[in-house]
């Protein structure tokens, strides 16, 4: 069963989480690949609606996605339908009354309901665990100990995130005066993210790293729903009423230029690679 420690921030706005968040680049999965052979099964948990799932299946055998809300992987990009779980894609309802599996579109890749803190995968049986944008929700020490279960020897836990993006040129009042409005609505794990996991204790060894950077060319439209994917945007609208976004929408219109202009939007973006001896 799933644990009633999981803080869900994201299944009701599981749409717009799959819709609006940023690819990652290849230079990333490039980066792990140099470290985990092709032939790897992988571990992604939290793996959400499935961003980072793509490029790690363009690279690995398999990739055992999972994540502790349903509604996040029902709109999985490999998952074929809802999966059977009907009521249990709508809001409101606790997952963990359904943990398990799910139909998967792409045989190379396989879903379940699961914590990141445990899995029904063997001992020592995948070569990497990933883990995208989502380590500061687990509780650390439950993980690490699964990874010391699941991970083979020579294996490499990858776990990466992106702060907050850098204000394009001309948009630095109007994104300063959002970011003020959601700024006390973040959980306090987003600060983790901030200091880029920084203080983590470590179940293995550290690898070398690259320097990396997510970026995007989106139009207005799309850097909008991103904003409204916000963990902090959508715990502001529920306690005050009022959506932060559309509240600064025609600011940030007016700043953007050209409402049919694509802008590129950057994240700085952070890896860490731990290999189990």
């Amino acid at each position: 069963m799933i644990t009633g420690d999981f803080k869900d921030h994201f299944s009701g706005i599981a749409d717009a989480y799959a819709a609006a968040r940023p690819e990652y680049p290849d230079a990333l999965f490039d980066a792990i690949a140099l470290h985990v052979p092709a032939t790897a099964r992988v571990w992604e948990p939290g793996c959400g609606s499935g961003q980072a799932t793509r490029g790690l299946v363009a690279r690995f055998a398999h990739v055992h996605a999972t994540d502790p809300s349903a509604r996040q992987l029902a709109q999985h990009w490999a998952c074929a339908d809802d999966g059977g779980l009907g009521a249990a894609t709508s809001p409101g309802h606790d997952v963990s009354t359904h943990p398990g599996p799910l139909r998967s579109s792409d045989p190379r890749v396989s879903l379940a309901v699961e914590p990141g803190e445990r899995t029904d995968l063997a001992e020592a049986s995948v070569q990497l665990i990933a883990v995208a944008q989502a380590l500061h929700w687990f509780d650390r020490p439950k993980f690490f100990a699964e990874c010391q279960r699941v991970l083979a020897p020579g294996g490499v836990l990858a776990a990466w995130g992106y702060p907050d993006f850098v204000a394009p040129e001309g948009m630095l009042d109007a994104v300063a005066a959002f970011r003020a409005r959601i700024e006390p609505y973040w959980p306090p794990e987003r600060a983790q993210i901030d200091a880029r996991y920084a203080g983590y204790e470590w179940p293995f060894p550290a690898l070398p790293t690259p320097t990396l950077w997510l970026e995007s060319e989106w139009s207005l439209r799309h850097f909008l729903r991103y904003l409204s994917s916000m963990s902090a945007s959508a715990r502001c609208l529920a306690a005050t009423g009022i959506d932060p976004v559309a509240h600064h929408a025609p600011a940030l219109a007016e700043s953007w230029g050209d409402t049919a202009d694509l802008r590129t939007i950057s994240w700085p973006l952070f890896l860490h690679l731990r290999q189990k001896p």
